[in-house]
This record gives C-alpha cells, structure tokens and sequence, in this order.
C-alpha cells in the first residue's frame, strides 16, 4: 500500500510539473498599427505647371479636434503624376510611414474613390513584388469642369488583392483593416 501511495504521489507531482509548463516561451511578434496623423497626396502636372497639394493633418491624434483638410483645385483634362506619403507627425521628427507601407508593398494597397460629377479617373503607376498595385504613386486625369467632388484616399492593411475588382482599385471586396481614410473635396475649373 505504501508504494502505490509513492507511485501515486510521483504520478500526481509530476502531472503538475509538466500542466505548470510555460507555453509562452516563443510569443508571436506583435505588428501594431502605425499611428498616422497626416495624409499628404502632392499631384504634378504632366507637362508642367505648379503641384497641387491635398493634405490632411490630425495633429492630436485620437485628440478631439477633428483633422485640418486643405482640398484643391484641379485644372479639366488635365492629368497629374501623384505621390501619396502618409506619416506619424506626434514623433519628432516626424515618422515617414510611407517607408514601411512600400517595404510591406504586398500588405497595403491605397484606393482612390471619386464621387461627383467631374468624370476623374486614375491608375495606379507602382506594383508589389507580385505585380498587384500598392498606389503611392498614380496617375490622376481631371475630369470635366464641376464643384464640390470628393476623392476619398484609403490605405488598406492587407487586402485580399486577387479579390475581383481590387487590382483596378474596386474597394468593395478588398477586405483588410483601414490604416488611414480622408476624404477630400475638390473643384475641376
């Protein structure tokens, strides 16, 4: 009786030794998101003339001041070479996060919606490693004279980019989580 009281207790205790066992010794990496304040997208002229800026700030962050949007005036017919850079402006000096969204070009993609009825239109001029489209660089064709459009610029944390539609910057079945959405309104004279 003695030693099946021993053996049991020798079960029991090491029962306990191996539940107690940390499984925590390789924790997955933790990829927070990015804080983004500022959402520049500078559009230049093809055959000359003087950039046109868009640019929204929120400069408090989760703060509760609502963010500054300069909107624009596009010129009709015209078509612009766009760069969009997006940074974390709480951090001194400022944090280009456009650096890590064209580093991780297979995860991030940015759309450009156009509502109004200026008929402007874009294409993307960047790929990924695979060919699919990032959009930190474009091409922006200004429609017909009209006021009060709106571009609303996206970035998507990991869309499903072979989804239909998404290579042609279709936003509907893109997925993923939004890093950053502004909406701006501009004017085509």
């Amino acid at each position: 009786m003695k030693t099946l009281k021993i053996s049991f207790l020798t079960l029991l205790a090491s029962l306990f030794i191996v539940s107690c066992s940390s499984d925590d010794d390789n924790p997955d990496p933790v990829n927070e998101e990015e804080v983004i304040t500022t959402l520049r997208l500078t559009l230049t002229p093809q055959g000359g003339g003087a950039n046109v800026v868009m640019l929204s700030q929120d400069l408090d962050g989760d703060g509760p001041n609502p963010p500054v949007v300069t909107n624009a005036d596009l010129t009709a017919g015209v078509t612009y070479n766009g760069t969009v850079q997006v940074l974390n402006e709480l951090e001194t000096p400022a944090e280009n996060i456009t650096l890590e969204v064209a580093q991780e070009d297979d995860e991030h993609q940015f759309f450009y919606e156009f509502t109004g009825s200026a008929n402007s239109s874009f294409a993307y001029a960047d790929t990924d490693g695979n060919g699919d489209p990032v959009g930190i660089t474009i091409t922006l064709t200004a429609g017909t004279a009209s006021t009060g459009n709106t571009l609303t610029v996206t970035l998507i944390h990991e869309p499903i980019k072979d989804a239909a539609g998404v290579s042609n910057g279709d936003i509907t079945n893109a997925g993923g989580e939004t890093d950053v959405e502004v909406t701006f309104t501009y004017n085509v004279n």
